[in-house]
């Protein structure tokens, strides 16, 4: 396999022109790569992860470029052109957005879900676009834009039900999008721990952990615990 990206989470192989590998790393990064630490056990947990989400997805009718997880830190996904946005679903206030608006008290929930945009940059720090941004820059047309966001709150209702039924709270996540070779839009990269935030009676079961000073060992127990309530064999 051909080794064509490597970021701070995963490596991302070529199969051919239509496969892909992606492998997850046993480390665990914050504050864009400021923070890092080896988290033996983690690329296993945030692999199972991704592909108990995704295969919940599919089945619920959302389209995903997730195809096979080898029972270790490996998933085989489809190629696509990638879209360069981050799109966060918010449910309640935190990260970045009580950066914005101070005045919200953490954790308030919103009246509706919040979709945001944010160029995919690391060294402009993923700043947030309006969809005219998006738009005047050639990014996405008006229609393609739309399907993302109602393919991003059709996901919100699913997750949100879902862990739900485990007492768990979806704060916000992350989605990427990719196009197919037929221009189909779909779901892309990863849904785990380091791209959502998920708390258990006030508890979070995701990378904030990290963030906010636990360990790297600290962090895959949390990963351990959140597959546990979610049946997943890891």
């Amino acid at each position: 396999m051909e080794l064509i990206y490597e970021g701070k989470a995963k490596r991302v192989y070529r199969l051919d022109n239509e496969w892909l590998v992606m492998e997850f790393k046993d480390e665990v990064t914050a504050f864009d790569g400021l923070r890092k630490e080896v988290a033996i056990g983690k690329g296993r947990l945030a692999a199972a992860q991704t592909a108990f989400f995704m295969s919940y997805l599919e089945g619920n009718g959302v389209r995903t470029h997730f195809i096979d997880w080898d029972g270790d830190r490996r998933i085989t996904v489809r190629a696509l052109r990638m879209v360069p946005i981050e799109v966060i679903v918010r449910n309640y206030a935190y990260g970045s957005f009580l950066k914005r608006m101070p005045m919200v008290k953490p954790l308030t929930r919103f009246s509706k879900p919040l979709v945001e945009f944010h160029l995919k940059s690391d060294e402009l720090h993923d700043p947030l676009l309006t969809m005219d941004d998006i738009t005047e820059a050639g990014l996405l047309t008006r229609e393609e834009l739309q399907e993302i966001i109602n393919t991003s709150l059709r996901v919100n209702d699913l997750l949100t039900n879902l862990l739900s039924t485990r007492g768990l709270i979806l704060v916000d996540f992350k989605l990427e999008f990719g196009f197919d070779g037929s221009g189909r839009l779909l779901l892309a990269d990863e849904m785990s721990g380091d791209t959502m935030r998920i708390l258990r009676n006030g508890k979070h079961l995701d990378k904030e952990l990290f963030r906010k000073g636990a360990s790297a060992m600290d962090l895959v127990k949390a990963y351990t615990e959140l597959n546990a309530l979610l049946g997943i064999k890891s």
